[in-house]
C-alpha cells in the first residue's frame, strides 16, 4: 500500500472509537452499509483485518489497536490545527499538555512548573490530572507532552517514552494538634488514627513498609487517592497524615495543622515522563531543571 486513504482511515477511526458501525454511520450521516463498505475497502487495501467480529460485535485486534492509536493522533492534531486556523490567532501558537498523577502534591507541582509557564507565556498550557496508567495511555497516543509522577516507567513497558528522575523528599507527619509533652515520635503513631494514601500512590508501599520496620501499628481510618482531600480531612482532625517535608511549611499554614515529626528514611520520589517522539524539548527541559533545583538534585 503506497498511499494511505485518510477518508477510509477516518471511517475506521469512528467505528473503532464509537464501537459500532451504526453509531459511526449516525455521526457521518450515511447508511451503515456505506460505512461497512468503506471499512471493508480499507481493510482490503491494507491486506489484513482490523477487527475481530464476535457475535456481530466488532473488537479491535492487535493490528487494529496500532492503527487506531496512530489514527487518534492524526485526527487529534488535525482538530488542533483547525482550531488554530479558525481562531484568527498567530498560527505559530501551540499547546503544551502536562499530566499530573493523583498523588503529587498540588503545591509542589505548582513550584515545578509556574516559572516555566511564565517564561514561555506564548504557549497555551493544558493541565490534566489522572491515574498513572491513565496518563500513560494518553502519552502513548501523543495526547500528552509531559507527565509529573511519583514513579517512573517500569522496565519492559511497551510505551515509547523516557523517564527522568527529578528528586525526592523525606516525609513528615502532621496532626491537628501538637504532641503532648509525654508523647514521642514515631512511637506516638501506635493506635493513633491515620489517613493513608491510596494504593495508586507511589508512597503507599513505602509508608506501609516503614510502619512495619518501625513496628508501628496505627489505626487506618481512611485511604485517599487525592492528596489534597487527604490533607483536608486531616485539617478537620480525622487523623494524622504524612506529606513531603519539602512542603511542610505550606501544609502547616494552608491546613492549620502541626508537624509532629519527620521520617528521614521514608522518601517520596518524583519523576518526569516524556514521549520520545516529541521534537520540542525546550519546555520539558526547563521544568525538569527547575524541579531538580527545588529538590536539590
Amino acid at each position: 500500500m503506497h498511499h494511505l486513504n485518510y477518508h477510509h482511515l477516518y471511517y475506521f477511526f469512528l467505528v473503532a472509537r464509537e464501537g459500532s458501525i451504526a453509531k459511526a454511520a449516525s455521526l457521518l450521516h450515511v447508511t451503515p452499509q456505506t460505512v461497512s463498505g468503506q471499512l471493508s475497502t480499507f481493510e482490503n487495501q491494507l491486506g489484513y483485518c482490523l477487527f475481530d467480529r464476535v457475535n456481530k460485535r466488532l473488537h479491535l485486534n492487535t493490528k487494529g489497536k496500532v492503527v487506531f492509536q496512530h489514527a487518534s493522533e492524526i485526527f487529534n492534531k488535525g482538530n488542533q490545527l483547525a482550531e488554530i486556523l479558525n481562531s484568527h490567532e498567530d498560527v505559530s501558537s501551540k499547546e503544551f499538555v502536562i499530566g499530573i498523577t493523583n498523588g503529587i502534591p498540588k503545591v509542589l507541582f505548582y513550584d515545578f512548573v509556574h516559572h516555566t509557564m511564565r517564561e514561555h507565556a506564548n504557549v497555551k498550557y493544558i493541565i490534566k490530572e489522572d491515574s498513572f496508567d491513565g496518563l500513560l495511555k494518553e502519552l502513548a497516543i501523543n495526547a500528552i507532552d509531559f507527565i509529573v509522577a511519583d514513579r517512573g516507567i517500569a522496565p519492559g513497558t511497551q510505551i515509547n517514552a523516557s523517564s527522568f528522575f527529578l528528586g525526592e523528599s523525606a516525609m513528615s507527619f502532621f496532626a491537628k494538634h501538637p504532641l503532648h509533652p509525654h508523647q514521642h515520635f514515631p512511637q506516638c503513631l501506635n493506635e493513633m488514627p491515620l489517613l493513608m494514601q491510596g494504593h495508586t500512590s507511589g508512597i503507599r508501599h513505602a509508608l506501609s513498609s516503614w510502619l512495619e520496620t518501625e513496628q508501628l501499628y496505627p489505626k487506618i481510618v481512611a485511604e485517599f487517592d487525592d492528596t489534597a482531600l487527604l490533607k483536608l480531612f486531616g485539617s478537620e482532625d480525622f487523623g494524622v497524615f504524612c506529606a513531603p517535608s519539602a512542603i511542610a511549611e505550606h501544609v502547616e499554614a494552608q491546613y492549620d495543622v502541626h508537624c509532629i515529626g519527620n521520617a528521614p528514611s521514608l522518601n517520596e520520589r518524583y519523576y518526569a515522563i516524556t514521549g520520545k517522539s516529541r521534537a520540542d524539548y525546550t519546555i520539558s527541559k526547563a521544568i525538569v531543571e527547575k524541579a531538580r533545583q527545588i529538590l536539590n538534585v
